[in-house]
């Protein structure tokens, strides 16, 4: 150990929303899972593993989804429980990292540097989180990835799941990187990946090594970075989440809508969830804004600030109201959003004087459209 500059964890529990249904519900395990609200435009949230063989994951239609795996069982979200079990998993996490760095309620960045002296190998570091991760939760497996750079430790714990554990020193990292695909590499997606290839660049040592010239031609100022990561070099430090700067609260419908009078109760419902997730929080939003994506899928939105800070549901939900008379509404809707953005700490118990009328404290003239498309 005392020749590991840093100590990188990346954690990321398996299949987690789908592995919890199992671990409640005894008579789900070993059967494929989906997790996903019942709709014809429902998407898939988590399969299960015993799906995954089917071509079955995240994000894809859920009517696909079916068509793939007609025998699987889909269970609607409980994302209270969720939050539940992985405040446990960050608790089991924190135990052994001098800081934490939360990705999703099911993934972290840990730093163990500063602990060494407790582990004889990164190895058993490795194998006692998993331990106290299985403990906390009941039965929950992680999958690890441990190594000297953030970018290696997060592509090591995809390597063996579920319920894997690899371990990459720093004179290791760039050979463990080299024979693995460009769009392992963060920030390649669907568009940046064709380029590469295009280029022959079709692994991730291709990029290490390729001359610098070509990948700015085709990448720009970003070439530099990708082919330091390409290469294992990753100096950025593990980072305490800082407070959430918004919160929002979607709904895809099963049908379209259209009208104010149609969209409103969809409207109010988000609001209504989001005014919950602020309680829990503790937080108050100073100002508040509604989505709408059309049937051809334009995405418009309205924004304003509020009076005073708040997280009271009715206020919340009337200023998003008065917004929505902003939007042209002669046109069919399938997604309705409500968010908030400039969030602050609410200490001691809650003002009740904040919440007057709209009409003399609510939302102020509404903002421009962010964007269309």
């Amino acid at each position: 150990m005392s020749r590991w500059p840093r100590i990188i964890v990346h954690a990321d529990m398996d299949a987690f929303f789908a592995s919890i249904e199992q671990l409640d519900h005894p008579e789900l395990r070993g059967r494929p899972v989906l997790v996903a609200h019942d709709g014809p435009r429902s998407v898939v949230t988590t399969a299960s593993y015993e799906a995954r063989p089917y071509g079955v994951g995240s994000a894809m239609a859920l009517s696909v989804a079916r068509r793939r795996c007609p025998h699987a069982v889909v269970v609607p979200p409980r994302f209270e429980r969720y939050r539940e079990v992985s405040r446990k998993v960050m608790e089991a996490l924190a135990s052994f990292a001098t800081a934490i760095e939360p990705l999703s309620l099911d993934e972290a960045f840990l730093d163990a540097t500063a602990l060494r002296g407790r582990f004889t190998t990164p190895g058993e570091l490795g194998r006692r989180i998993k331990e106290a991760v299985r403990e906390a939760t009941g039965g929950l497996t992680v999958s690890v990835g441990i190594s000297c750079a953030k970018f290696v430790a997060k592509v090591a714990s995809d390597h063996r799941k579920p319920d894997g554990l690899t371990v990459v020193p720093a004179d290791r990292m760039a050979a463990f990187l080299a024979p693995l695909p460009v769009r392992k590499l963060w920030g390649v997606g669907p568009k940046t990946a064709p380029r590469l290839e295009g280029l022959g660049l079709r692994t991730i040592g291709d990029v290490a090594c390729a001359d610098a010239a070509l990948l700015r031609s085709a990448l720009g100022s970003w070439a530099e970075s990708l082919q330091l990561l390409a290469r294992g070099i990753d100096p950025r430090p593990v980072r305490p989440r800082e407070r959430r700067k918004s919160l929002s609260a979607e709904e895809t419908l099963d049908a379209d809508v259209e009208g104010e009078a149609a969209i409103r109760p969809h409207l109010v419902e988000s609001a209504h969830r989001v005014a919950a997730r602020l309680e829990r929080a503790r937080l108050l939003a100073t100002g508040i804004r509604v989505k709408l994506k059309t049937a051809d899928f334009r995405v418009l939105s309205r924004q304003a600030r509020l009076a005073h800070p708040t997280d009271d549901r009715e206020l919340l939900a009337a200023a998003a109201s008065e917004l929505l008379g902003a939007f042209p509404l002669d046109t069919p809707v399938r997604l309705i959003g409500v968010g908030v953005h400039g969030l602050v700490g609410r200490e001691g118990p809650r003002q009740l004087e904040l919440f007057e009328d709209l009409h003399r404290t609510g939302a102020r003239s509404p903002g421009p459209a962010s964007g269309i498309g």
